[in-house]
């Protein structure tokens, strides 16, 4: 999986960018499918703003999240992903269970 991570507005820093990567390699866990991740990190005044698009082999998947703190935000977009891939594994689990 290839994680390609971009700062507008932000510097990436080691932390952030070990974090990132952490984050989204506990993704991977469940679906093999996934081909490469697209994160992007954005500061608009007081609020930051993370966004991802996560290309698998059955699609893509895109989150957001706004939060006051980068983490938190981090997590929030994890969390989206999170639910997307687990309702593709159904989708595509039912789908065959259907033929």
């Amino acid at each position: 999986m290839k994680i390609n991570i971009t700062g507008h507005h932000v510097n990436i820093t080691d932390a952030l960018n070990l974090y990132i990567n952490s984050k989204f390699q506990k993704l991977k866990k469940y679906s093999e499918n996934i081909i490469s991740v697209n994160a992007i990190l954005n500061v608009e005044k007081e609020r930051m703003r993370a966004e991802a698009t996560l290309k698998t082999k059955h699609g893509n998947l895109f989150a957001v999240g706004e939060k006051e703190n980068m983490y938190t935000a981090i997590d929030e977009i994890i969390e989206k992903l999170d639910r997307q891939l687990k309702k593709q594994k159904e989708k595509i689990i039912n789908y065959r269970r259907m033929e």
